[in-house]
């Protein structure tokens, strides 16, 4: 299932009005002294462009100040990405991003360093991401995977990759589990589940909510999830954390970041803004139809686990010899 941009941009319950807070003194300015752009490094209609208009109107009410959604797409989030790393610290330029972030510190030569040029504000959503095969492929769960990839030759397991985290958790889990996958590339979910679906590639770690159609008609079965907690959408199909690999985890997310050198009442300001954004029902339900849990976060926390995101791909990349590109 999903959800229109149109529907995003309409809800009528974003109406409701949140209480306008005081402004916070920054220099010699005050945050907000403006609008607030909400920069998304990708096209409209993903999973980022909609949680940034779903929190950015609550978001103004509290404000006072307007805060527009721009979409700037192109290499794979680089380019908007950058004009917010290279904006003012004041708060009034922010960027809703995702895994892609500290992912596409893994596949290219980037124009900024991932964690130095920016402020991390607070986490918006995750969506574990669900390890599926076809009905016809013999393995049904992920030890009987492992162990159909040792007995057969080395690289005989394929698996339909479509760049970022779907390319790199089969190949943090092949690391893990002392297997080895033969790498099918794809450009989209939509171009590799029928070759998925006959069999002519045996595995794919995709998001919950692509494969699931498939999984509902039973022509791909739900090997196990890969979030720390089960998917409200397959209740009966356990993480892979739970079924065979304690810890663990890969999933898509999203968060709130702004550039390097913020003040900490602008960030806190914002935080907050972005939390009670997040709390409203509306936003909340329309994340459960796109398979997404809303999760706000401390600044701090959000900085600790981009930190990490940014080591276990980097190192899972490493490790599988991909070289970085130039943007």
């Amino acid at each position: 299932m999903s959800i229109t941009r149109r529907a995003a941009l309409t809800a009528p319950a974003l109406l409701l009005a949140a209480p306008v807070a005081p402004k916070v003194a920054f220099g010699q300015a005050a945050f907000p002294n403006r609008a607030v752009r909400m920069v998304v490094p990708y096209t409209p209609g993903g999973v980022s462009d909609i949680t940034a208009r779903l929190i950015a109107e609550p978001m103004a009410a509290r404000f006072g100040h307007p805060v527009p959604v721009e979409n700037r797409p192109g290499a794979d989030g680089i380019i908007g990405t950058d004009l917010v790393a290279k904006a003012a610290p004041d708060g009034h330029t922010l960027a809703l991003v995702s895994v892609a972030h500290p992912v596409n510190a893994a596949f290219y030569r980037l124009p900024f360093d991932t964690l130095r040029d920016f402020t991390f504000i607070s986490m918006t959503t995750r969506t574990p991401l669900v390890l599926c095969a076809p009905k016809a492929f013999g393995p049904s769960t992920p030890a009987e995977l492992v162990a159909y990839a040792k007995a057969n030759p080395k690289g005989h397991v394929t698996f339909a990759g479509t760049g970022g985290v779907v390319r790199l958790a089969p190949v943090l889990f092949a690391q893990r589990s002392g297997v080895e996958f033969t790498y099918i590339p794809y450009r989209g979910s939509t171009q590799a589940h029928p070759d998925l679906i006959a069999n002519r590639v045996n595995i794919m770690f995709d998001t919950v909510p692509a494969a699931l159609p498939h999984i509902q008609s039973g022509a791909l079965k739900a090997i196990a999830t890969t979030g720390t907690q089960r998917a409200p959408q397959l209740p009966d199909v356990p993480t892979i954390g739970e079924a065979f690999m304690p810890g663990f985890e890969a999933s898509t997310w999203g968060m709130v970041m702004g550039p390097a050198r913020m003040p900490a009442p602008v960030v806190a300001r914002i935080n907050e803004a972005v939390a009670e954004a997040l709390k409203l029902p509306v936003v909340i339900d329309r994340h459960r139809i796109l398979g997404a849990e809303v999760v706000s976060s401390s600044p701090e926390e959000i900085t600790r686990f981009v930190a990490a995101e940014l080591e276990k791909w980097g190192a899972a990349a490493a490790a599988a010899g991909i070289e970085k590109q130039n943007v």
